[in-house]
């Protein structure tokens, strides 16, 4: 092979790396093999530099050998002779240098690309040459096939086989093994000029040629920290670059080792046991999956023994993902920081802080006593090169790779800008790198931390604006703000202290060198004095640099320095670095970075177990020379009588009203004030002594839902919709009859009782039918909830056998706060809880469950939107936002305040942020933390804050003598936060107060400060006063008893054993909680929350759904209403929507001057100072003071208290115990106009207080006075001190937003109770100030920072070189981005979700609902779950024509003929019926009434029913029966073989064939098609298989089959392919039946395709435009005529030919359910639904069916059966719908097939008077459902000149013959029949209303409209008339009279003088014919005008008619 192994490999990996690498592309599914030699040979190597210079390439193999030998030298093969050996020609001569052949025209084969070669002797040039592309790497370093293919580009010889053949070839004249990768250097393409320019790099190795960055090179036996651990190679298919995190598959074992190295105390160096990453000295593989597999089979020179066991996995393993921008783990992050893992910890001992080995002499030690000494632990973060072996005390260093893999990514481009034809883009130098690096640190602030995102943004956009021009080639334009500015806010876009072009090199500059590189960072680390230190010049190696670092270290020379960086750029050497971090603060947190959430707990809890923060705890209880805590505390005075010291912040309360002490004498006393403001109230003592006191603002109900959760609820329901709509058939939803559900919720008691609240209030329990009784308790609705823990097993599986068993049944899995547990099952330990969700939710059996839809619920939707993410972007439902272009879209009574509301109210500048730090606490942390620099810093912080707390609650408490001096030793805001506790509910007559919310993370912590806040609230007795709550997320809640009862009188509970179980409970409550837990789990505060305390929470976890987590507990629904309309102040519209306007100050009982309108409030809320010592609290307090945006009226207090706290807080120094100043009183009377409820002395102006006016950094604007008039003349800045207006009042809605939280009202503006006041404000935030500044600082995009952090622990970036989110991005955008740019880590549970084609990577029934915490999406779900049930009902319901039979006379007859449990009719009883000719289908209430003799029309007459008949009609919605006929929307599983989807027959396979027979009505043979299915051809015969059409099989009279319906079934169907009732499946309970389906031609093609399973019968083309009388006689004949021909086949066969079944069913395709009367029922005669199989079973078994022409049934009807009709079962008049025919008997009766209407009025009629019998079964009914689609009566009448329907009135449906009129393109029959309807008054004047002298009409019934009575009578000889002796009639209608009318058939009957004639005909000769055949001149006499034609063209055959009056 041409890299001839010739002994030169130190190391010898080769077999395992051949081995390994085989057996990766064995596994593998790509066909390209892994680079072996890549993995051996690369190790070695040093790229050049980026101004192209070489820096000797010879010497990289050897020069860090373990052994000192000399390098043996390659002896290159001697050239032959003669042959030229100049540096930069080839053998034969020719020139190969780039600067010689830019110009030519090169040939260049396919498949090979143009490279250029590094020649040693020629630094300053590239050698061209030309390589098979298949042995270069793509830009991630793989794929490159071994070995080498290249041509010459000089002489043209081609195929070189062997890289060192080649190079002789090229006269390289190597000292060194010859290797591709070493010296195929870049790419080369032509430039727009075309000419040859050189390139990217060549990516060998996984990055683009900077291999020193790898880390270690081999011959230096370095082993990195990245190393991956045994047995990884195959198993790690994600590469480097595109983030995919690549995680050991091998070790489970390590996942939960707890760190024993933390700060060196009590480390484990057992060197003993093997070490845990074995695998030879090799490089760091941060680059994935060339992971070293074991140990080397046989050691080398350079491989020492101990040196593997010393070797440890570097801890920087552990660059937490929170931090790291980019997934550089290459182990889980369990096992994160080596140095601190119980394995790595054994190796500890030489150099546990896990450096690479390195050659003797150039190791480091670590000095002993570091930590002691300095105080710190030292940080450095690997950059550049190889980091030097440490020894001595490395426990006391740690060491992370985050620089470096921030290096390397930011270098790899991605595949855009390299192989998108010839591109210039290279990635940033080492030397900008290091640069860049020194500039950021520089302008980080002294207590600032480095992070690595900003870092590597700063890199981004450096490379972006040096290659501006050219990216704009390859990718969309960045926005200018994306382009123009640095990420970060701190980093200037011009950095200070450099030269403009080196800080962002154009593309014309000089690249920057290694030697210029040290002054350069010396010149900009310059500026920031001591901070920054650099070490270049004189330093040789990086190990040299890191000994003077310690030593400097040691000797304090670094006290302030906080960084140093390290540069070495040796000539001839790649340029190396590293940073040592050397901040106090910085080491802290970045060590603290290093855990893993569940680690730092681990470290928290073990240091408190341990004993370690005792001497801490007892620190911070001394409280100086004001003697220690628990001393003070034991003095504190419990007893109420004693008189306590006047503190500065409040007297004790039972002195509160009897002292009045510093009360001014001239104003009011104390006790009048009080009087004053809180009306009748008793005084504080009596409040306590009577319980009955109530308050009248305080109010809670069960909240509806709100408006914009409607919306969502609706778009939740249309995403179902869609999937079910879509033509994947992922959700048949018509297949289901309800819903049940499971919530999944993460394992905490309260968000499970919590959501069990909301479901039991919400009703949807009720709404599913889920329980049946009125009251469900709220047991009962826990069954529907589950916790993710291991319980939830058992439920999840139950739920899957329960959906397998009920596919009715459609189960949603709500899967809430879905961002909780999203671990991989295969990499959580089943103890961690953790890996569950995948498990239940995303196994196979869940995911293929057809009726399992699974809906995500979370407010961070980020890490489910990864590249793999199995949620589909378009079922993504994201929370809409209530404003557009400011209108209100949803009319909400609220207004949602989240984190983008806490942001703006920092920058608004109008009024006091809601959001801020407290320096005086975090000045006080970091001295602790100084102090203690071995413990945890959430130990100190929580420590000092609980301090803080009890200090405040000693001091706010009045109990504790001298407690002003106790001021000091808290902050302001914390004492504020305990004041504004104590005193709200002494304020209120029922004692209703706020909530303040502690949040400390760690379990261990928690329950050390609840232990110790209640121990001091006991010892100041104040247990009545608040409740102190431990909220942890493994226990209920717990609550005193005193507290629950007070509670239950709130909210007027009854039940004794009732105890809160939700925080949403505890509303109003005064308590303190303390809320637990890593992350909040979805818990929903109540709206009493009034402070949010976070000053404890972890600020090393900078991801975005950790930060917005904890944001989002202050997440608030403020009224909407409450922005005063005069008064539109400045900033944002939600915070001036406070009730109270925020003013900014520390106090809120300084009622006049803190209102928010003030100028002094507004001056002092402009400034933000800086932090100018912890003396002055209000130098950052100025924009922070903490309760002020809670507004001014929160506490009520005596004057002189509320003065003490004026003047003392704002003074400048902490609560000096000045005695009060006596104020003025003038100013009062302006002052009450304010408002009456104000202490007056609070608004006097204090002029004998001079600091008032000083102490803020900006002075007074105004003096007091004005102010005061500007309060007095605009009273009402504050809502709360006027009458609310009722709407307002009504109702207040509730925090907690979610469906059945609780709803607090505001009755009325009273100014005693704070809740009341408190609920229209959002929460004050109080954060750590590290977060505060990430937080509130802007990218460039105008975004906040922590938007571009990472998404989520679990997921990375795909890649450095994305763009930034934007401003403008919507969520969907946003979703679109994550997606694109962020990929999960193999422990997140999407990892496995990698499919080749994209396809199915989707789980078609997985919704995403997403939206800010807190705003209501539990109510939203719950509504949704009630509307899809609702919407499932409604599929299960249809609307059925629901109307009372018409036209029955009020005395029905009393003869009873059948018995009413007669099961068939007799014929003989049946004669003896009269017929009823009475029409009483309600559908025929506007068609003429049919004569008989006892007919007298309803009084009140049928009303005049317009022709949209459909959309007038009376129904009722019905649900289903589970015998329905359905539409083609239906598919359940059972009806699939019915329709079609049978696996025995192709889909679709049918054939059709012609039916041809002869009619003498029509004159010529009429041509069928039957359209017949292969499943259904056992229904006919045929002449021979395959061939002609004989018959359609009918069965014998005799046959009967349980599951047989011996009658055919016709559906006569147009316009419904989509809506008609095909799908007899269920109807007919599975009885075997043929049905045919009866379309016109042109329809044929889409009844086929709907119906690919029915027969259908196809109406020959003349019949496209008939109508249904049409159909009815084709089938009438064609029935008949197959008859025939059944029985000549059975005669042929030797059977009966009489016994053939005679019987077809005429069935409306809208009949959907039938029904049959329950005589037995208890409550009278019942109909209920029975099986179409069972009616017409019952009637095809009718003894004498033979006997009957025509057979049907009722039409249903809700009313019943009414009158005699109830007890008769069978009755004789006219059928419609359902009929059952012979077709035998009535052989001689066709329908007409000309008619459009009334066709089967006129059919009954015939038939009866043929003397057929007729019979209804009035047992049975049948239901008829409102299909307004589609059906024969739809028939559009238009003209012929346009195809638009115009509205053509029926006088115009006639004209004059030969007359020009406007012709229409509609049937003449249609046209006759409607204008006889709608005009007969005209024709038939004397009929008009006139029953007893009707219109005569022979041998049919034509509709003459409602007002004209119809007697109808038959020609034919024996038929059976109405006798009309004695009736005059008032017309007669003669229409295509037959041969049998003859005149004196008509001479018969007489008529009245004037009556009217109307004779119809096919054409005039037929018409003239008519007249003089029937003598009709004789009679009647007729005018030439008095014929008419209908208004047809000649082509369209019109038709004619002739009128006349009778003589």
């Amino acid at each position: 092979m041409g890299n001839s192994y010739a002994g030169q490999l130190r190391t010898t990996r080769f077999e395992e790396v051949l081995h390994n690498s085989i057996e990766a592309s064995l596994r593998s599914n790509t066909v390209v093999p892994r680079p072996v030699f890549s993995q051996l040979y690369l190790e070695t190597e040093q790229p050049l530099a980026h101004d192209g210079r070489t820096e000797n390439d010879d010497e990289d193999d050897e020069d860090g050998s373990e052994s000192n030998s000399p390098p043996l030298p390659y002896q290159m093969k001697p050239p032959p002779e003669g042959c030229c050996t100049t540096d930069g020609f080839c053998q034969a001569g020719r020139d190969l240098r780039l600067s010689s052949l830019a110009s030519d025209p090169l040939d260049v084969p396919p498949g090979f690309m143009l490279v250029g070669i590094k020649s040693p002797s020629l630094p300053e040039t590239l050698l061209v040459c030309a390589v098979d592309r298949r042995f270069l790497p793509d830009e991630r370093g793989r794929n490159a096939l071994l070995g080498f293919s290249g041509n010459c580009m000089g002489c043209g010889e081609k195929g070189f086989r062997y890289f060192t053949e080649f190079s002789n070839h090229i006269n390289l004249k190597l000292s060194t093994q010859p290797k591709k990768q070493k010296h195929l250097k870049y790419h080369l393409y032509r430039n727009n000029q075309g000419v040859l320019v050189k390139g990217a790099l060549i990516c060998w190795r996984g990055h683009d040629g900077r291999m020193r960055q790898m880390g270690s090179s081999l011959s230096e036996g370095h082993v990195t920290s990245d190393e991956q651990p045994p047995n990884l190679a195959s198993h790690t298919p994600g590469t480097y670059t595109a983030g995919s995190h690549v995680d050991p598959v091998g070790l489970p074992q390590i996942a939960d080792v707890p760190h024993s190295l933390t700060n060196g105390n009590h480390a484990v160096p057992s060197i003993t046991q093997p070490p845990l990453n074995q695998s030879g000295p090799g490089r760091p593989l941060v680059t994935g999956p060339h992971a070293n597999a074991g140990p080397p089979k046989k050691r080398h020179k350079g491989w020492s023994p101990e040196s593997s066991a010393n070797s440890v996995p570097e801890n920087t393993v552990k660059t937490p993902p929170s931090s790291s921008a980019l997934p550089t783990l290459s182990v889980p992050s369990a096992v994160t920081n080596g140095a601190r893992s119980e394995t790595a910890a054994q190796l500890s001992s030489s150099q546990g802080a896990s450096t690479p080995l390195s050659p003797p002499g150039l190791s480091v030690t670590v000095p002993d006593q570091l930590l002691h000494t300095c105080r710190l632990q030292p940080v450095i973060f690997k950059g550049h090169g190889p980091l030097p072996q440490m020894t001595g005390n490395v426990s006391e260093v740690l060491v992370s790779s985050l620089l470096q893999s921030c290096y390397l990514s930011s270098q790899t481009l991605p595949r855009v800008y390299q192989h998108y034809g010839p591109s210039p883009i290279q990635p940033l130098s080492t030397e900008m790198q290091i640069l860049l690096t020194v500039y950021y640190l520089v302008q980080l602030g002294p207590d600032q931390v480095p992070l690595i995102e900003d870092l590597e943004q700063i890199f981004m956009r450096s490379w972006r604006e040096s290659h501006l021009s050219e990216i704009r080639q390859y990718q969309q334009p960045q926005t200018p703000a994306t382009q123009g500015r640095h990420y970060g806010i701190e980093t200037p876009s011009t950095l200070p202290g450099l030269p403009q072009h080196l800080c962002l090199p154009p593309q014309s500059q000089q690249p920057l060198t290694p030697s210029q590189l040290p002054w350069l960072a010396q010149l900009a680390a310059s500026s920031c004095g001591e901070g920054v230190v650099v070490l270049g010049e004189q330093i040789k190696s990086l190990a040299q640099g890191l000994q003077q670092t310690f030593s400097r270290l040691m000797e304090g020379r670094l006290e302030n320095t906080n960084y140093v960086v390290i540069i070495v750029t040796a000539q001839g050497q790649e340029t190396q670095s590293c940073v040592v971090v050397t901040g106090k603060h910085q080491c802290r947190a970045l060590a603290e970075n290093m855990y893993s959430p569940s680690e730092g707990l681990k470290e928290i809890n073990h240091q408190l177990s341990t004993g370690v923060a005792q001497e801490l705890i007892h620190f911070c209880n001394l409280l100086g020379q004001d003697g220690d805590m628990d001393s003070l505390l034991d003095s504190a005075t419990v007893d109420s009588n004693e008189p306590s010291p006047l503190s500065s912040s409040q007297e004790s309360t039972e002195d509160r009203s009897l002292k009045n002490t510093h009360s001014p004498k001239d104003t009011h006393s104390p006790k009048d004030s009080l009087i004053q403001c809180s009306k009748d109230s008793p005084s504080p003592k009596g409040r306590a002594s009577s319980p009955k006191d109530t308050c009248s603002e305080y109010s809670v109900e069960w909240r509806e839902v709100r408006p914009i959760q409607l919306a969502v609820a609706r778009k939740l329901l249309s995403h179902v919709c869609a999937i079910a709509d879509s033509s994947t058939q992922n959700l048949d939803l018509g297949s289901f009859d309800r819903v049940s559900f499971l919530i999944l919720v993460p394992p905490s008691e309260v968000t499970f009782q919590q959501t069990v609240l909301h479901l039991w209030s919400s009703g949807v329990l009720q709404e599913l039918g889920s329980l049946d009784q009125e009251c469900v308790s709220q047991q009962d609705a826990e069954r529907y909830v589950v916790k993710m823990d291991q319980g939830a097993q058992a439920r999840i599986d139950s739920l899957i056998q329960e959906a397998h068993s009920n596919s009715y049944t459609l189960y949603i899995l709500v899967h809430d706060h879905a961002h909780w547990d999203i671990s991989s099952a295969s990499y959580s330990s089943p103890e961690s809880g953790l890996g569950l969700v995948d498990q239940l939710l995303n196994s196979r059996q869940v995911r293929d469950a057809p009726n399992i839809l699974i809906l995500h619920v979370t407010s961070f939707p980020f890490a489910l939107q990864t590249q793999y993410t199995r949620i589909s972007p378009y079922n993504e439902i994201h929370w809409p936002s209530t404003f557009s272009n400011d209108v209100d879209l949803y009319h909400e009574r609220t207004r949602y305040f989240g984190v983008s509301e806490l942001l703006e109210s920092t920058r608004s500048g109008s009024s006091l942020p809601l959001m801020r730090y407290d320096s005086s606490f975090e000045s006080m942390a970091s001295a602790l933390e100084e102090r203690f620099p071995k413990l945890h810093s959430a130990v100190i912080r929580t420590t000092v804050l609980i301090q803080h707390y009890c200090v405040a609650l000693m001091a706010a408490s009045g109990r504790i003598g001298g407690s002003h001096t106790l001021h000091k030793h808290t902050s302001v805001e914390t004492l504020e936060i305990v004041q504004s506790l104590l005193t709200a509910a002494q304020q209120c007559p029922a004692r209703h107060g706020h909530m303040v919310l502690l949040r400390i993370p760690s379990l261990a912590l928690a329950a050390w400060a609840h232990r110790r806040l209640s121990r001091v609230r006991r010892q100041l007795g104040l247990e009545e006063s608040f409740e102190i709550i431990l909220g942890n997320p493994n226990q209920a809640l717990n609550i005193g008893q005193t507290f629950i009862d007070q509670i239950k009188t709130w909210l007027k509970i009854q039940d004794s054993d009732w105890v809160p179980r939700t925080y949403l409970e505890l509303e109003a409550l005064p308590c303190i909680l303390i809320l637990s837990g890593a992350e909040p789990l979805g818990e929903s505060l109540p709206r009493s929350l009034k402070y949010c305390d976070l000053r404890v929470i972890s600020c090393s976890y900078l991801q975005r759904t950790t930060l917005e987590q904890e944001l989002g507990l202050a997440a608030y629904l403020v009224r909407a209403e409450s922005r005063p309309p005069h008064n539109p102040g400045p900033g944002s519209d939600l915070l001036e929507s406070d009730a109270e306007k925020l003013s900014s100050t520390d106090n809120e009982e300084e009622e006049g001057q803190d209102n928010g309108d003030s100028p002094l409030s507004s001056s002092q809320q402009l400034q933000s100072c800086p932090d100018s010592g912890a003396l002055d609290p209000f130098s950052t307090q100025g924009t922070t003071s903490p309760n002020v945006q809670k507004g001014t009226m929160d506490t009520m207090q005596s004057p002189s208290q509320s003065q003490t706290q004026l003047q003392s807080q704002t003074s400048s120094q902490p609560y000096p115990p000045y005695p009060q100043p006596t104020p003025h009183h003038q100013t009062q009377p302006q002052i009450q106009s304010y408002s009456q409820a104000l202490p007056t002395s609070q608004l006097q102006p204090q002029p004998q207080n001079p600091p008032l006016s000083q102490t803020n950094s900006q002075p007074y604007t105004q003096t007091l006075p004005p102010q005061q008039q500007s309060l007095s003349q605009a009273p009402t800045p504050n809502p709360q001190t006027q009458a609310l207006p009722p709407a307002q009042s009504r109702r207040q809605h509730s925090k907690s937003t979610s469906s059945g939280s609780l709803s607090p009202r505001a009755s009325s503006p009273h100014l005693n109770c704070s809740w009341a006041r408190g609920v229209s404000r959002p929460p004050s935030v109080l954060l750590p100030h590290a977060l505060y500044d990430i937080i509130t600082a802007s990218d460039s995009s105008g975004l906040p920072r922590c938007t571009s952090f990472l998404p989520h622990m679990s997921v990375a970036w795909a890649s450095s070189f994305r763009p930034l989110l934007s401003k403008m991005m919507t969520c969907t955008e946003q979703s679109l981005y994550y997606r694109q740019w962020t990929v999960p880590r193999s422990y997140h549970m999407d990892s496995s979700n990698r499919t080749e084609g994209r396809s199915d990577n989707f789980h078609p029934r997985r919704l995403l609902l997403s939206g800010p915490p807190q705003v209501g999406k539990t109510g939203a779900y719950l509504h949704f779950l009630g509307i899809l049930s609702r919407m499932l009902i409604r599929l299960m319901e249809v609307d059925i024509y629901d109307e009372e039979d018409i036209n029955y006379s009020a005395q029905a007859e009393g003869v009873q003929y059948h018995p009413p449990n007669a099961a068939w009719p007799n014929p003989d009883i049946m004669r003896t019926m009269p017929f009823d000719y009475t029409i009483h289908d309600p559908k025929y209430d506007d068609i003429s009434a049919v004569y008989c003799p006892g007919y007298r029309p309803s009084a009140e007459g049928n009303p005049v029913r317009q022709e949209d008949v459909y959309l007038r009609r009376r129904t009722s919605r019905i649900k289903l029966s589970k015998y329905a006929a359905y539409n083609t929307y239906h598919h359940c599983e059972q009806c699939h073989q019915y329709l079609g989807f049978n696996p025995r027959y192709q889909m679709y396979e049918s054939t059709l064939h012609a039916f041809t027979f002869t009619h003498l009505l029509l004159g010529e043979e009429i041509q069928l098609y039957f359209i017949i299915p292969k499943s259904k051809e056992h229904y006919f015969s045929f002449s021979q298989p395959g061939g002609q059409l004989e018959s359609m099989r009918l069965p014998l009279t005799s046959d009967w089959s349980p599951d047989c319906i011996k009658s055919p079934i016709f559906t006569p169907t147009t316009g419904r392919h989509e809506h008609g009732l095909f799908n007899l499946y269920h109807a007919m309970d599975g009885a075997s039946h043929l049905h045919i389906l009866v379309v016109k031609e042109y329809e044929m093609a889409v009844y086929k395709k709907y119906w690919p399973n029915h027969i259908m019968l196809v109406l020959p083309t003349v019949f496209n435009g008939a109508g249904i009388g049409a159909a009815h006689f084709l089938i009438k004949e064609l029935s008949y005529h197959n008859l025939e021909l059944e029985r000549s086949r059975r005669l042929e066969g030797g059977g009966p030919a009489g016994d053939v079944w005679p019987f077809i069913i005429l069935a409306d395709d809208s009949c959907v359910m039938w029904n049959t009367v329950d005589l037995d029922a208890r409550n009278g005669p019942a109909e209920h639904a029975v099986s179409l199989k069972q009616v017409l079973q019952h009637m095809e078994a009718c003894p004498d069916l033979a006997h009957y022409g025509l057979c049907g049934i009722r039409k249903w009807s809700s009313r019943g059966l009414t009158g005699n009709r109830q007890r008769e079962p069978f009755s004789r008049g006219h059928l419609h719908d359902f009929l059952l025919l012979n077709v035998d008997r009535s052989q001689n009766i066709q329908y007409d097939q000309n008619r459009f209407t009334c066709h089967d009025v006129d059919f009954t009629l015939r038939l009866h008077s043929a003397g057929l019998l007729i019979c209804r079964f009035n047992s049975f009914s049948v239901m008829k459902k409102q299909i307004a689609i589609g059906g024969y009566r739809t028939f559009i009448i238009k003209t012929k000149m346009t195809d638009v329907p115009t509205s053509v009135g029926p006088s115009q449906y006639i004209c004059a013959p030969d007359s020009k009129h406007l012709f229409l393109a509609t049937p003449a029959q249609l046209l006759l029949e409607k204008y006889l309807q709608h005009t007969s008054q005209k024709l038939f004047p004397l009929s008009t209303k006139n029953h007893t002298h009707p219109v005569l009409s022979v041998d049919c019934y034509l509709n003459l409209g409602p007002e004209v009575t119809v007697c109808f009578v038959s020609s034919r000889p024996h038929s059976i008339n109405i006798s009309t002796t004695g009736l005059l009639f008032s017309g007669l209608l003669l229409c295509f009279a037959d041969s049998f009318v003859t005149a004196g058939f008509l001479k018969k009957f007489t008529f009245l003088k004037g009556a009217t004639l109307c004779v119809i005909s096919a054409d005039r000769s037929s018409l003239r014919q008519t007249v003089g055949r029937l003598e009709l001149e004789e009679e009647w006499r007729f005018r030439l005008s008095d014929e008419f034609q209908t208004a047809n063209a000649k082509e369209d055959r019109p038709l004619f008619f002739l009128t006349g009056k009778h003589i």
